[in-house]
């Protein structure tokens, strides 16, 4: 295979958004697809971006007072069904357990699709008195959700996510942790992941089955199209009613508790992906890459070139990057399409002519920057460039989500925008779910958030001309 054909092989994102996201996670080696319709194997390099996103965000829940639980992964059926709301919301993407080896059982058990039930059920037995509150709970698991239409990341019918699920004395508590954890995962996107976000409150339309509230941060894709990046969900204390959830307060009445809960997804690896990405594959924010460094050796059969790599990513690993050597037999130019590929910041390349002048050849992913480095205090040199590269994909992305957001302040406007741009829409709305389901009819655009950071960009509304209420983010989504 020639070092061209290798980076061939993905379809250009201008040709075919889909085929190019496609192409890129299974050349990039992420997942593979299964005999298990709708789900999909996370390989090594898939995997490894999944556990550096919850080793990181773990840890920052656990600095706001989060603890860690598991719960079972089976619902009876009547548990599900004690939420209304929650379980219409449900309902057509659950996933059955009718019988136990051979027996049919005696009532049906749904695969966990989310837990709040199993929380309230819980809860009931853990939270008498208002000494037992609050109760910061989250659980790692996988959920299941019978999706028609299924693609890598984004959307499959098994998943794995974290789910909070917290429960309080008061509502302005429960509120006070619904944007406390929003406002965790807006910076964890912007910090670690470099993917700029907006935050926001969905319409009643739009909220989460059974919550009195739902805030969202969305996040915008490469082609224009949003995704939900992280929803975070004020229940009031709708859940304990139903369930019978009651504690004794303070003033010795018995009072019904008030529930959060919140939740990211591997869909995340999706926006890293979507975001960030370009026609020679992946490219990956250092501080979720599972390799930062490849060294790739030239003439590595000569010698003192492999010694010198090997003295390189020592002392590299000892300044805490993650560093890998390419020693295989391939030729250097297929190791450099391939470290393109896989989405690695920072190439070093060392061959004896580098050696004998004592430097070695760094090169960037994100902007294909090439620039010699002397090989003393070359870990220092490399961590730099590590930092430098993580804010320039915040900036870079930051900038192209901001180019592709538009003001509509009239209805033509608003539908010419769709016409013939896509991306974020900034329009007022009424507030009446009937314009929301007109837009969403003839535009196929939904609305994303009506942002915390309200402003008057007009005062009627982008669908009836009534007078506007709030303004909103509209988009196409995934």
């Amino acid at each position: 295979m020639s070092d061209k054909k290798q980076v061939e092989q993905i379809t250009s994102m201008e040709e075919d958004f889909a085929q190019w996201y496609t192409d890129v996670v299974k050349k990039a080696d992420l997942i593979d697809y299964t005999s298990v319709k709708g789900c999909m194997v996370f390989k090594p390099a898939g995997y490894a971006i999944w556990e550096l996103i919850q080793k990181q965000m773990d840890e920052r829940f656990k600095q706001c007072g989060v603890e860690n639980v598991y719960l079972p992964m089976f619902i009876p059926e009547s548990l599900l069904e004690k939420e209304k709301d929650h379980v219409e919301g449900f309902a057509p993407e659950v996933a059955w357990v009718t019988h136990g080896g051979l027996q049919p059982l005696q009532e049906r058990m749904c695969v966990r699709p989310t837990s709040e039930t199993l929380f309230c059920d819980f809860y009931k037995n853990e939270v008498h008195s208002y000494r037992d509150l609050p109760k910061v709970y989250n659980q790692w698991c996988s959920v299941v959700r019978w999706e028609k239409e299924t693609r890598p990341f984004l959307r499959s019918r098994e998943f794995l996510w974290q789910e909070g699920h917290t429960i309080h004395a008061t509502f302005e508590e429960a509120e006070e942790r619904t944007i406390q954890m929003l406002n965790l995962y807006a910076d964890f996107c912007e910090q670690v992941l470099a993917i700029p976000v907006v935050k926001g409150r969905k319409t009643d339309k739009e909220k989460f089955a059974g919550a009195e509230a739902t805030y969202t941060i969305e996040a915008l894709m490469h082609d224009g199209k949003a995704l939900q990046s992280g929803t975070s969900h004020n229940f009031g204390n709708g859940f304990a009613k139903a369930f019978d959830i009651q504690f004794t307060d303070k003033d010795n009445t018995l009072k019904y508790p008030y529930q959060t809960s919140w939740g990211t997804t591997t869909r995340l690896i999706g926006a890293i992906i979507m975001v960030h990405g370009d026609d020679n594959g992946l490219v990956l924010p250092p501080k979720v890459a599972p390799v930062q460094v490849v060294i790739v050796p030239i003439r590595q059969q000569q010698e003192g070139v492999l010694e010198k790599a090997e003295e390189i990513k020592s002392e590299l690993a000892k300044a805490g990057i993650r560093v890998k050597i390419d020693d295989t037999d391939k030729s250097p130019g297929w190791k450099f399409a391939e470290a393109e590929m896989r989405g690695i910041p920072v190439r070093i390349e060392i061959g004896p002519k580098d050696i004998e002048a004592g430097k070695a050849v760094l090169a960037r992913r994100d902007s294909g920057e090439k620039t010699e480095c002397a090989l003393d205090g070359i870990a220092e040199k490399v961590a730099g460039l590590l930092d430098t590269i993580q804010s320039d994909m915040l900036e870079k992305a930051r900038a192209r989500r901001d180019s592709q957001t538009y003001t509509a302040k009239t209805k033509e406007e608003f539908n010419q925008l769709f016409a013939e741009k896509s991306g974020f829409v900034r329009a007022m709305w009424c507030g009446d779910v009937e314009c929301e389901n007109e837009i969403k009819e003839k535009l196929s655009v939904t609305s994303r958030c009506m942002p915390f950071e309200q402003e008057e960009v007009s005062d009627v509304c982008v669908c009836c001309s009534r007078p506007a209420k709030k303004l909103v983010y509209w988009g196409r989504a995934y």
